[in-house]
Parts: structure tokens; C-alpha cells; sequence
């Protein structure tokens, strides 16, 4: 006989209790603890003697072995036709790798694999709980891709899943979605905590002996982390994050997790009615075409992993009508907005403490790179004093506290990447001056400081 167990877990962060707790020991959120009864198939007497087999007896399985025995062969990735995909993944899919893939409600997770089902010329096994047949062929025949080796499967039971897996020995495996699967071991709904960390253990370890890789779809809760016990995210090899408003057209998939590969990386896609197109030059789409000078406006020349992208600022400072005034950013950390600020307050003597002050980041990207400090002082500086910044002029550096002009990393790839895109002056910490060959390029080059130097190149 199968024995019974229950247990109550947190629907919040996973964790369990033999006991219902009013509020959670661990995330401390009321009222989230529910009631899952697990069955456990192996009886305890087999599970005793399996122990006691294995202390007596020869062990089985794996066996200990020196590292420098170990023969690191190299690993053939599978290559996709989506190189922002690839990209992220740090070259390509690794077989037998397990990556989760999050994001918003209908923000195109589904679409985006099923596009990669699709152009991949290679035999796999889409698995949707969550649509139909017909849905999915509705969608296929919009995207306008032709795989004749792409298998549907609508099932939610894993048990049959892994079984069909392994029956038809696909190159790649889709899951839509993780929280839409249900073990027959465990008697709880399907989304539960312990059936998510159930199913995805069986695709671990399906993906693992089978040598095929699995992508999973996730859910999110609703502060955008993704839903589920946090050893889901520790489970698999990959975490994906896939970014992006509704209302715009440009989605970004970001790594936060990669076991094969940089987590820097990041991809961009723009939507269109027939799927996802890949962006291959991001910087072109996040400057802004205007035909003439506005003030507010100042371009940085950001990296982002492996890729160096330059991205306009807008920034707006008007003077505050209530008691008040209004911090606001958008794509930029806000702290450090207001650090920037008080910066230029104390440093400089600007009255920024009696303005409304708005920064905007184009495009609808959210960027951390510090080099993104000195455009954002120049956009603020621009809008309070009313005066353009030239459209050709870029920056590249991060501010410090005291107001000096700190150095950046990578800064010959910013340059070339300026000096690509038609820009003829770049603005940059002195400091990074050492190694720099200057004669290589072509864009005028102007070390500095201070911030007090960026003022009065710009604005005297």
C-alpha cells in the first residue's frame, strides 16, 4: 500500500510545515499556507532493505573518480537559427540542459519558442497544457515557418510525457507550461508547490539521462519573480527572463541564471504580426530620429554583456508647482538618479532641489551600466539650462560622488561603437586614457575630470 503523507506549503516561497501556520516563518505572509497530500509509492520496508543492501553489499551507480582522470570532452551545442536566442544561452542550446524561461502574460513566451520549434530543422516535441491543437496550429501557420519533424503533444500527467520523450527521441522538448503539469504520485492541484518540484525533477532527470534539452515555460507572481518554490530556479541549468510592455513593440530576453555561459548577455526582439524579429543592431531602434536639436537629450555608449549599444536619455526638469518635488524614473534606477542630483546640487550649485525632475531611458530598456551617469548628467544639465546637446556628441563614463569623472571598462568598444553609428565627439573619464591608442580613431576624443569641466564644455 502506498503511504499517505500531508504536509501544508507556503504558495509564496515553498517552504512546508506538518502543521497550518497562520503566517509564513520565511517570506512572513499571512494566510498562505496550503494542505498537499503526497503519496509515496516505494513502502518502507523495500526502502530499508534498499539501505541495508547498500551498507552490506557492492554500491551501484557512479563511483568516485580523480579529477585529472576526468576526460573534459568538448560540448557540441545545437545552433539555432535565433541568434539572440543563442546569444543568451552563452553559443547555443547544450544538450541536455534544462532552461526556464519567465515573464509576463502574454508577453510572447509561447510565441517565442514555438517560433524556435519552428525554424529549427530538427525533430521536437512541443508539450502544451495550457492550448489545444488547434491553437497552436493557428498560431504556427501565423508565423509562417515550416518544420515537418515538429510534434504536438497536449498532456499535462509528466509520467506520460517523459514516456513519449523517450519513445520518440526528440532533439528538443518544449514544456508550456511548468505550472500546468501534474505528477500521479501527488494527489494536489496542478501549480501546487510540491507538484512543480515534482515535475520538474522528472524533466531534470529525463533531460540528464536522455541527453535531450528541455525548454520550460514558467509563470510569474504578480511582484515579476517567477511563481513556483525558489528550487525550481536552482534546479535547472538556465534562467530566461523575458521582458517588455504590452503597449511597445520591443521584447528582452535577459539571463539570470546560466550554467553554460555569461549571465550578461541580453537579447531584443521587436513583435510583429507574424512573430518575433530578432534586432541585430539595437542601437539604431534606441535612438530616436528628430529632426532638430531638443534640449533633455544626451546619448551613452552603454554595454550590455558582449554588446555595446548606444542609448539616448531624456530628461526633464521644470519647477516644482507643489510643496514637494517629483522624482521620477524610467529604465534607471531612481536612487541613483537622486544621488546624480545631489551631486550637481552640491558640486555645482544648481537649484535642482526645488525642481520636478523626470529621466526617461528610450526605447523602454532598463539599463544598470554606470557609464550611463554621464549622459544622464548631460540630458539633466541640458533640460535645467534649456540648451541643446549636439546631436553627434556621446558620453561614456560613470560620476562620482565628490563629482569626478570615473573610468569605465571596455572603453575602446564604446568608441568604435560611436564612431560606427556616425557620432564625431565622445566624452569620457581622463582616467581611461592609459593603453588607449588614440590615433586609431576617428571620432574626436575628449578626456575629463570633473563634472565641472562637462559643464563648461557643453554650456559656457
Amino acid at each position: 500500500m502506498a503511504k499517505v503523507k500531508k504536509i501544508f506549503a507556503c504558495s509564496e516561497c515553498g517552504a512546508t510545515s506538518p502543521k497550518w501556520l497562520g503566517k509564513c516563518p520565511s517570506c512572513e505572509q499571512w494566510n498562505t499556507y496550503q494542505e498537499e497530500i503526497i503519496f509515496k509509492e516505494t513502502p518502507q520496508e523495500e526502502a530499508r532493505s534498499a539501505f541495508k543492501s547498500t551498507k552490506q553489499g557492492p554500491l551501484d551507480g557512479p563511483r568516485p573518480v580523480l579529477l585529472p582522470e576526468i576526460q573534459a570532452g568538448d560540448i557540441t551545442r545545437l545552433v539555432a537559427p535565433d541568434q539572440e536566442l543563442n546569444r543568451v544561452l552563452g553559443g547555443g542550446i547544450v544538450p541536455g540542459s534544462l532552461v526556464l524561461i519567465g515573464g509576463q502574460p502574454g508577453i510572447g513566451k509561447s510565441t517565442l519558442l514555438l517560433q524556435v520549434t519552428l525554424q529549427l530543422n530538427k525533430k521536437v516535441l512541443y508539450v502544451s497544457g495550457e492550448e489545444s491543437e488547434e491553437q497552436i496550429k493557428m498560431r504556427a501557420d501565423r508565423l509562417a515557418h515550416k518544420n515537418q519533424s515538429c510534434y504536438i503533444l497536449t498532456e499535462t500527467n509528466v509520467s506520460k510525457i517523459t514516456a513519449f520523450a523517450e519513445e520518440l527521441q526528440p532533439d528538443l522538448v518544449i514544456i508550456d507550461s511548468i505550472q500546468t503539469l501534474q505528477s500521479p504520485f501527488i494527489e494536489s492541484t496542478p501549480g501546487s508547490i510540491s507538484q512543480v518540484r515534482e515535475c520538474a525533477g522528472d524533466l531534470m532527470r529525463f533531460a540528464k539521462t536522455s541527453n535531450i534539452p528541455v525548454f520550460i515555460i514558467g509563470h510569474i507572481t504578480k511582484d515579476g519573480s517567477i511563481a513556483g518554490p525558489k528550487l525550481l530556479e536552482h534546479i535547472v541549468d538556465a534562467v530566461l527572463q523575458f521582458e517588455g510592455d504590452q503597449h511597445y513593440t520591443y521584447r528582452i530576453l535577459r539571463t539570470l541564471k546560466n550554467r553554460f555561459g555569461s549571465t550578461d548577455e541580453l537579447g531584443i526582439y521587436e513583435m510583429q504580426a507574424n512573430g518575433l524579429r530578432e534586432v541585430s543592431n539595437p542601437s539604431e531602434l534606441l535612438l530616436s530620429q528628430r529632426d532638430e536639436d531638443l534640449s533633455g537629450n544626451a546619448v551613452a555608449a552603454t554595454i550590455e554583456g558582449m554588446r555595446p549599444m548606444l542609448i539616448e536619455t531624456q530628461a526633464l526638469v521644470t519647477k516644482a508647482v507643489y510643496g514637494t518635488p517629483q522624482r521620477s524614473a524610467t529604465g534607471f534606477d531612481l536612487r541613483r538618479l537622486s544621488m546624480l542630483l545631489a551631486v550637481l546640487e552640491k558640486r555645482g550649485g544648481l537649484p535642482y532641489g526645488m525642481q520636478d525632475v523626470f529621466l526617461n531611458i528610450a526605447g523602454g530598456i532598463r539599463v544598470d551600466d554606470p557609464a550611463m551617469d554621464l549622459a544622464v548628467v548631460s540630458a539633466l544639465l541640458s533640460s535645467l539650462q534649456d540648451v541643446a546637446v549636439p546631436s553627434h556628441v556621446c558620453f561614456a563614463a560613470e560620476v562620482g560622488l565628490s563629482g569626478e569623472i570615473r573610468a569605465v571598462n571596455r572603453i575602446e568598444q564604446r568608441i568604435q561603437e560611436a564612431e560606427r553609428l556616425g557620432f564625431k565627439e565622445i566624452y569620457f573619464s581622463k582616467y581611461n586614457l592609459k593603453g588607449l591608442d588614440q590615433k586609431r580613431f576617428g571620432i574626436k576624443l575628449h578626456p575629463i575630470a570633473k563634472v565641472e569641466e562637462l559643464y563648461q564644455a557643453l554650456f559656457v
